[in-house]
């Protein structure tokens, strides 16, 4: 991908899902079953030039460089979560990630995106079950930079997804895209090689 073509001085990660409809579930209901909503997340690892996220911050990652909905703003003011939608949307991003790159300090070396169902080997999810879920980047101009479907047969059984990395390189900031889906259902999973 030619990072070239966009303006990285200021990223965004979006995404979305439609609220689950449950056509059965007046029956499901009847039989004392539970109809279990899709919860998505979105999170940012901040990496220091060494590949290490730095600061975990409290037992909970609060107050470190993982931003996600218990951490939603970096101490640098620089990378922050939208909110926490716990049940999707009809249109648009549910949630987003904003990172301002262009006045990003040294310590901000390279975020890893990824995307997660919370709970989901609980709640007997995958990404396959979702209607209309997606996860995209868009550049400081709005351009779309990247975008993959998360629903459907590309991630059956997937219920996480390192999405991309934005990196420094040769003082230019750089996008790779990844998508590549994994089973966990936390993003910790995916975390433990950043540390």
């Amino acid at each position: 991908m030619d990072s070239v073509a966009f303006d990285l001085s200021n990223v965004m990660i979006g995404l979305g899902w439609d609220i689950r409809q449950d056509q059965w579930g007046f029956f499901r209901r009847l039989l004392g079953k539970k109809n279990e909503s899709f919860d998505l997340d979105i999170a940012c690892f901040i990496l220091n030039e060494h590949g290490k996220v730095a600061k975990l911050g409290s037992d909970r990652l609060v107050g470190g460089d993982v931003i996600f909905f218990s951490n939603k703003v970096h101490e640098s003011g620089k990378v922050w979560l939208s909110g926490d939608n716990r049940a999707g949307s009809a249109e648009g991003d549910a949630e987003q990630i904003v990172a301002r790159l262009q006045t990003a300090g040294p310590e901000i070396h390279r975020l890893i995106f990824v995307v997660t169902i919370y709970d989901a080997h609980k709640k007997g999810q995958h990404f396959g079950q979702l209607k209309n879920a997606f996860i995209h980047a868009t550049d400081a101009a709005g351009t779309e930079i990247v975008r993959y479907e998360l629903s459907g047969k590309t991630y059956q059984n997937k219920c996480s997804m390192l999405f991309a990395e934005v990196y420094r390189e040769r003082g230019q900031w750089k996008f790779k895209a990844v998508g590549e889906g994994y089973e966990a259902d936390s993003f910790v999973g995916l975390l433990r090689g950043y540390v």
